[in-house]
């Protein structure tokens, strides 16, 4: 992996993400992120794709210890003795013997299974040598507090969370940061709704970027690591390129300006925010 692309602890800083993509979109995705440079890939057993993105990532000719793999455990599988299965089935989909980091990608919803049950699986497999590293998902503060606690001297690495320009998230992202975790910002575009605000283009115009690329700049610039979706090429290449654009301090400024509070995903099975 490129010694110069910046890293925030061993994730490599922009990934893309592979949500809502399945079959030839996600292979074609993962490979056209591969081929612009992009070293981190992150999926999910809920996406409904592993396949397609282990398979891209065989393909490509790029070594497996270049390429940076995320995957998550969906909460389905945290029934007692059934999470280590569900990653091993994982692994076998994405064609490796170990990811890079392994997630929990929700709290269990509505609390089916208490957090100390699957807890101690994931610990387990993680001391199996299943993941090189594991983090959370949607993980609140008292969640994050009792991760901790029952996992010991296991690190938690990130905790992947909503975060974008309009939803900057600053009780978990500043509770993980005091804490030495990580914050990964899914969502990062707003799901298209960064297109055409007005800070947004005027700051890209200084850049001569594009509004899109400086909301994913300003993530970088806060210390997050960015995981942007696309099923277009050209947009992979141009997400994946925001990572070269230096923001001054005025506009970053500008841009914690824009918080609004504007959570997208809050669903049934969500946990009480922060």
């Amino acid at each position: 992996m490129s010694t110069s692309e910046k890293r925030v602890g061993a994730i490599p800083a922009m990934g893309y993400g592979t949500w809502n993509r399945t079959g030839d979109e996600a292979r074609n995705g993962v490979t056209w992120a591969l081929e612009a440079g992009c070293r981190h890939i992150d999926t999910a057993q809920g996406y409904g794709n592993e396949a397609e993105v282990g398979g891209a990532i065989k393909q490509s000719g790029v070594p497996r210890d270049e390429i940076f793999i995320t995957t998550k455990v969906a909460p389905d599988n945290y029934g007692p003795g059934q999470l280590r299965p569900s990653v091993e089935q994982s692994l076998k989909k994405l064609g490796v013997d170990q990811v890079d980091l392994l997630l929990l990608h929700w709290p269990s919803p509505h609390n089916k299974y208490p957090l100390q049950t699957y807890m101690e699986q994931f610990a387990e497999v993680f001391d199996a040598g299943m993941a090189k590293s594991i983090g959370v998902s949607n993980f609140t503060i008292p969640l994050i507090t009792e991760a901790v606690e029952l996992l010991g001297d296991r690190k938690i690495t990130t905790n992947q969370v909503e975060v974008h320009v309009f939803m900057q998230n600053r009780k978990i992202v500043d509770h993980c940061s005091s804490i030495g975790v990580s914050t990964t910002a899914y969502c990062p575009l707003a799901r298209g709704e960064v297109v055409g605000d007005p800070v947004l283009a005027e700051i890209g115009a200084a850049h001569d970027a594009t509004g899109e690329q400086i909301a994913l700049a300003f993530l970088l610039a806060e210390g997050h690591v960015v995981i942007p979706s696309s099923s277009k090429r050209d947009r992979i290449v141009s997400n994946f390129a925001a990572r070269t654009i230096e923001l001054s301090e005025d506009e970053v400024q500008r841009l914690r300006g824009l918080d609004r509070d504007q959570r997208l995903v809050n669903g049934a099975w969500c946990p009480v925010w922060d």
